[in-house]
């Protein structure tokens, strides 16, 4: 069905519409906010010990999640397209978990089986802390990331098939010959897409590592927390703006990635 001329630009009008209003503009009001006293007033409040330490912290939690992820995903999504074995349907599932599960309700897991009185509370009797401590925040952002390489690979892994790696067996290749010859790089653009959606996904994480955090400033504080931390306190606000931002920016340059790595993709 072809739409009149009014039709469309009425549609489209919504359309932009309903984005200025759900993106746009909270956007613009965080910028207004934070960059509104002045790039110095800005830069003051992203260097203070606590921001630098919030920032520290994310990028080092991204750096231990991010290749676990990357590494346990592409396992698993090469173990659900090309294995046969019982019990596949019930991994899928799983896997979907942390789509549909609130964060908060990660968060009281972790702590009912690593906290002091859960589970492996031995571990928290020896000394090992992992619940309101970095491990347990590192957990807390797995889980919440793991679906993301797995379901950006199975797609391609299927598309792909399995005749070329087939022929290499048949012709004496090893498995970790095949794998690195053959199937990574087939399977490069689907990583790279999973891993840039596991960074993003990692950098907005609250919910589940509020519950799991200490929240001390300039200890246990990612930049989610941070802004969190600053927002509740009415002196500081502009501070969350700022440290908001930051995290914006981050993001940012995680989209810009992903926009260069379709373009690079198209052009291949």
């Amino acid at each position: 069905m072809r739409l009149s001329t009014p039709a469309r630009l009425t549609l489209r009008t919504i359309a932009i519409a309903y984005l200025a209003v759900l993106v746009v503009l909270p956007i613009a009001t965080v910028l207004t906010k934070a960059l509104g006293p002045g790039l110095a007033s800005f830069w003051a409040s992203i260097t203070t010990p606590a921001a630098i330490s919030a920032l520290n912290l994310t990028l080092l939690i991204l750096a231990i999640v991010v290749p676990l992820n990357v590494i346990l995903g592409t396992v698993a999504a090469l173990a659900l397209v090309r294995g046969r074995f019982r019990g596949k349907a019930v991994i899928q599932t799983l896997l979907d978990l942390p789509f549909a599960v609130s964060p908060v309700v990660v968060g009281v897991a972790l702590i009912s089986l690593w906290g002091a009185s859960g589970w492996f509370g031995a571990l928290a009797g020896a000394g090992v802390k992992i619940v309101f401590a970095v491990p347990g925040m590192v957990l807390a952002t797995a889980f919440v990331t793991v679906p993301f390489v797995v379901r950006e690979l199975e797609p391609v892994l299927r598309e792909l098939g399995d005749d070329q790696e087939q022929a290499a067996a048949t012709l004496g290749a090893t498995p970790w010959q095949t794998f690195w010859r053959i199937t990574l790089p087939s399977i490069r653009w689907g990583l790279l897409y999973g891993t840039l959606l596991t960074i993003s996904r990692g950098l907005g994480e609250y919910g589940a590592v509020l519950l799991v955090s200490s929240n001390l400033p300039g200890v246990s504080q990612t930049l989610t927390l941070l802004v969190h931390h600053r927002y509740v306190d009415a002196a500081n606000a502009y501070g969350a703006y700022t440290a908001a931002t930051l995290l914006m920016g981050l993001s940012l340059v995680t989209l810009l990635a992903t926009a260069l790595l379709e373009r690079s993709r198209r052009t291949a």
